[in-house]
């Protein structure tokens, strides 16, 4: 069972940052499981999946009889910091150097803020822009081999990608404490849970991961060596769809 979250995909209206919360994804996951009756389920999520996996973990523990994550991201401002402030830039400089280029110096101080103001306060012309700077420099760094995307190019999904990571991360995920998840392991570390994470992924390197698996003695962690961060990278499509066959088994 796959759901558009708020502001993305069929999911209306469209690119609306209203009431749109990492815990606003949790109620409306409650109610797609209410709705088709299920007392519980597997529950699935990759990238920033795996952040509301885990934040639906933490309020609804009994509901979740399996977690299986991917790429996992913690959304702690080390790691909104990694990708979009400067970490990440060490092994994608180029890429990283168009990304900035849309900022003034003053600007570059604080690229998210920066990119947020373009994206949610600027005109038509400067938020397509911005989304498109934004989207490029995530999707150079998303496979193990690396491509480039032409910047003239902005589809829908990449817009939406764009307006919802930058309303998140300005407001700190929504968290009331920057290590919201690990603080509240205690609420879902009993769950069993598959964790598969690339061990070259620049977007959400595997500290995160690790951290996760030490907190959590149901957890196996699957550190797929010739990967990134995409689910489609040859060896993590294959590690992911072997733990989902055993799982149906």
């Amino acid at each position: 069972m796959l759901f558009d979250q708020r502001g993305t995909g069929k999911s209306k209206p469209f690119l609306s940052t209203e009431n749109n919360t990492p815990f606003d994804s949790v109620r409306d996951m409650e109610l797609i499981r209410e709705y088709y009756g299920y007392d519980n389920w597997f529950v699935f999520g990759g990238s920033y999946g795996s952040t509301l996996a885990l934040v639906y973990a933490i309020l609804h523990p009994e509901r979740v009889e399996q977690l299986i994550l991917r790429g996992i991201f913690l959304g702690r401002q080390e790691e909104i910091d990694w990708l979009y402030e400067g970490g990440a830039a060490k092994f994608y400089p180029e890429a990283y150097e168009k990304y900035l280029s849309f900022l003034s110096d003053e600007e570059q101080k604080n690229c998210v803020h920066a990119y947020y103001q373009k994206i949610h306060q600027g005109d038509k012309e400067a938020h397509q822009a911005a989304c498109r700077y934004w989207t490029k420099w995530e999707s150079s760094l998303l496979t193990l081999l690396p491509h480039f995307p032409e910047e003239d190019q902005l589809s829908p999904s990449e817009e939406a990608t764009a307006v919802l990571e930058s309303h998140y991360f300005e407001n700190h995920m929504f968290f009331e404490e920057d290590n919201y998840i690990l603080n509240n392991v205690h609420r879902f570390n009993d769950i069993p849970m598959e964790i598969v994470q690339g061990r070259y992924d620049v977007i959400c390197p595997p500290n995160s991961a690790y951290q996760l698996h030490q907190a959590c003695p149901k957890s196996n962690l699957h550190l797929v060596e010739a990967s990134g961060h995409s689910p489609y990278d040859p060896e993590m499509l294959k590690t992911i769809v072997a733990i989902m066959d055993q799982l149906a088994q």
